[in-house]
C-alpha cells in the first residue's frame, strides 16, 4: 500500500470534489465535505489519543454540507506524502497523507477493502 501514490491530483470549485488518479490506476473522488469530516488533525479527531491512521467510519454517513468549513479554500503539497487543506472557515491543520486519503476513497470497492483494516 505504501508505494501508492497519486499522480495527479485536481480540485473542482464547482462539484465541490477533490480527484485523484492513483499510481495503481485508481481514480477517487472526495467530496469536500468528506474531507472536512475526516479531517486528520487532532482537534478534529478529538485529542492526540485518539489520532488513528485509518478514518473514522462514521465519516462515510454524514450528509454533504456546502458551508464555510466544506469550501477548500487552498490545497498544498506537504513534502512528497501528503497535502493539507485550508478550508474557507479558517481550519487548517490537518495532513492527509497517501494512505489515509487512499483508505478514505468513498468507492464501494475501497470502502469494502478498508471497512475492517
Amino acid at each position: 500500500m505504501s508505494s501508492i501514490r497519486p499522480t495527479g491530483i485536481t480540485a473542482n470549485r464547482q462539484t465541490s470534489e477533490l480527484s485523484i488518479q492513483w499510481s495503481d490506476s485508481h481514480s477517487s473522488v472526495y467530496p469536500f465535505s468528506l474531507l472536512r469530516y475526516a479531517c486528520p488533525c487532532a482537534e478534529c479527531r478529538g485529542g492526540h489519543d485518539k489520532m488513528g491512521s485509518d478514518p473514522d467510519p462514521v465519516v462515510f454517513l454524514r450528509p454533504a454540507e456546502d458551508t464555510p468549513a466544506t469550501r477548500l479554500k487552498n490545497l498544498e503539497a506537504v513534502g512528497a506524502y501528503a497535502i493539507t487543506i485550508e478550508w474557507e472557515d479558517g481550519h487548517h491543520y490537518g495532513i492527509y497523507n497517501w494512505n489515509y486519503l487512499r483508505a478514505l476513497c468513498p468507492c464501494l470497492e475501497c470502502r469494502q477493502k478498508y471497512a475492517g483494516s
